[in-house]
């Protein structure tokens, strides 16, 4: 079985690669940069430049694939718009997988899609599962709501630095998943035919809200969290703002996402029958206590270790002088006879 990953240099898609590989499988990456993806060419796939923008690359990319896992999306960085890639794109390699003859195509969503039409990438993300449905390919969708990953830059490392953690209010609770075990739900749809046309849930074992894991990395790290506070009104007065201008509609679409945070509806959903379709067990899910936990052990571990030999560099130091000092001091030092 032939795999063709899209979005392989993101937080999910490398996870997707690297397990992949790990259970053997053939896996060639689709990027934009061969430089930037090198990492994934060490680990042992192959890679192809491409763009889901460029439609003409996507055939070539496809040849002798048997499998497409489509983890890509656009990011804060990127020029182009949510559109271009996650529709524009999105639907263009739909269409090439099917002139190509792709047995499996496998797409990583968004929870509760469909719920939120006025968001842009929430219904862009609905109307490609629907598109995807209605192919003729066959399909499996995966709907996760949060990466743990993302905690770590929005939470951990300003607490650690005594940097402001910025908060919106009352958000919504969202179940995060480690993208290691999102990555084990994509591989294992593989080898169950259970899954085909079918979409399932993949989110972790419970909610978390920003104040509660606040509270939970003072409590790993030892140090208190500076919080501040953004209103929503603020955010929703900027996307308005920048709607008005073309150079700001793909930050405006970006800024809409905060109405499904700002929601009150905890982005969670049941996943007794995604664990028993895929065979996997829930204890064998990484939890936020325990992710969290691993990190702030490292990380502390490391802190004082950087503490140790400044203190020891330091000491140093203080013992060191120089010839000519010690010479000067003896003089000053030295009774006359």
């Amino acid at each position: 079985m032939n795999l063709l990953i899209v979005g392989a240099t993101g937080t999910l898609g490398r996870q997707i690669t690297r397990r992949a590989l790990d259970e053997g499988y053939k896996v060639r990456c689709l990027v934009r940069s061969l430089r930037k993806a090198s990492f994934l060419k060490e680990w042992g796939a192959e890679l192809i430049q491409g763009d889901l923008c460029e439609p003409d690359t996507l055939p070539s990319a496809l040849d002798g694939m048997t499998v497409v896992i489509d983890a890509a999306t656009t990011r804060p960085t990127d020029s182009l718009s949510i559109r271009q890639v996650d529709w524009d794109g999105k639907l263009a390699l739909i269409q090439a997988a099917k002139a190509a003859g792709i047995e499996r195509f496998i797409f990583v969503s968004i929870l509760d899609a469909e719920q939120y039409p006025d968001v842009p990438l929430m219904d862009i993300k609905n109307c490609t599962e629907k598109f995807l449905a209605e192919s003729g390919l066959n399909y499996t969708i995966l709907r996760t709501c949060g990466f743990m990953q993302g905690l770590i830059g929005q939470y951990a490392i300003p607490i650690l630095e005594k940097q402001a953690v910025w908060v919106m209010g009352d958000s919504s609770p969202i179940a995060y998943m480690d993208t290691q075990d999102i990555a084990r739900f994509v591989i294992t749809a593989l080898q169950k035919p259970e899954t085909v046309n079918r979409s399932f849930p993949v989110v972790g074992p419970k909610a978390w809200g920003g104040y509660e894991i606040i509270r939970l990395c003072e409590r790993l790290s030892g140090r208190e969290a500076k919080i501040s506070r953004m209103p929503i009104g603020l955010l929703r007065a900027v996307q308005k703002t920048a709607r008005f201008f073309q150079w700001g509609w793909n930050l405006a679409d970006r800024l809409a996402f905060t109405e499904v945070v700002a929601s009150g509806k905890p982005l969670t959903a049941d996943m007794s029958e995604t664990y028993q379709v895929f065979g996997i067990e829930p204890k064998e899910i990484t939890t936020l206590e325990d992710y969290m936990q691993e990190y702030f052990s490292r990380i502390m571990k490391k802190l004082k270790e950087l503490e140790y030999e400044r203190e020891k560099a330091k000491e140093k130091a203080r013992k060191k002088r120089s010839p000519f000092k010690s010479a000067q001091t003896s003089a000053v030092t030295k009774k006359p006879e």
